[in-house]
């Protein structure tokens, strides 16, 4: 008896270990995310001020290439606001969205009015060679910050298509069964009526949560789909499916069940099911029947 306490005792304590290991991955994989995210946001918000500091500098170097007072005052005036806004922008937390979002705003503005500045200067100096030279100059330094500027795009986009990838659906567990005109398990193809897809969503807390299509399709033994009639997009075509089914996903596990009815006659041979959903194949595996 003391023995028998002890195994339960041991299975037990396996067993909180394997809870306790499955929340710990869980949590890293969350905070790993949520960095990924916070990483996304401070490069571009760091962008908006490369691309601020930028037009400031743009701002007085037109203002060393002209002699009109009027002009330069307006000049200053719109560069004490473009760095006013800099400095707004620095003091400004990247996960503030709102506030980040007004000051994108503000920077389209910002650019506006500098290339209707620049229009009238190129007007005023069209035909003064020093101010080539100058723009030159102003132009090697756009184009470091431009540089600059494009590997923070690369970074960024890379960002993203790691936390757009962390958020695709995953389907595990998948099985196929094919059934008789019992509703049971049948063990030869040649008795089989109905085809059931089974398989779970799996738990994905960074998936954006509402309703799902979730597009099955089966290939046979010869290569041919068993086709409803219906196709879903697919990596720049269209591609038959067997069955579809729209589930609400709430970002937690979801199991899915699906039938074909059998109109045709099956061969024995492999079978190939691969689950589709927003563009992406989530899940696939192969079932060799009799």
């Amino acid at each position: 008896m003391k023995k028998i306490w002890i195994a339960v005792a041991a299975l037990a304590i396996i067993a909180l270990a394997i809870v306790a290991f499955m929340l710990h991955r869980s949590n890293r994989q969350l905070e790993q995310e949520k960095q990924d995210m916070q990483e996304l946001a401070e490069l571009d918000k760091q962008e908006m001020e490369n691309e601020y500091e930028r037009f400031a500098l743009q701002y007085s170097e037109m203002m060393t290439s002209i002699n009109n007072d009027s002009l330069i005052a307006q000049l200053t005036q719109e560069q004490m606001r473009t760095q006013q806004l800099l400095e707004e922008l620095k003091q400004v937390k990247a996960s503030d969205a709102r506030e980040i979002a007004r000051l994108k705003k503000e920077l389209a503005a910002v650019r506006e009015v500098l290339r209707s500045y620049i229009r009238q200067v190129d007007s005023l100096n069209r035909e003064n060679q020093s101010l080539k030279q100058e723009n030159q100059r102003v132009s090697d330094q756009l184009a470091a910050s431009n540089r600059t500027n494009e590997g923070l795009q690369q970074e960024k986009q890379s960002l993203t298509e790691k936390v757009a990838i962390a958020a695709q659906l995953d389907a595990t567990a998948i099985s196929m069964t094919p059934l008789n005109k019992h509703s049971r398990a049948a063990k030869k193809m040649k008795d089989c009526k109905t085809l059931q897809v089974s398989f779970n969503i799996a738990r994905n807390v960074t998936a954006q949560n509402g309703n799902r299509t979730l597009y099955v399709r089966i290939q046979t033994p010869a290569g041919t789909v068993l086709s409803s009639g219906g196709t879903f997009p697919y990596e720049n075509r269209q591609l038959e499916y067997s069955m579809k089914k729209t589930i609400e996903y709430s970002g937690e596990e979801t199991p899915v069940t699906t039938y074909w009815q059998v109109s045709e006659f099956l061969d024995a041979g492999d079978y190939r099911v691969s689950i589709f959903a927003d563009g992406n194949m989530i899940g696939s595996r192969t079932f060799s029947f009799k």
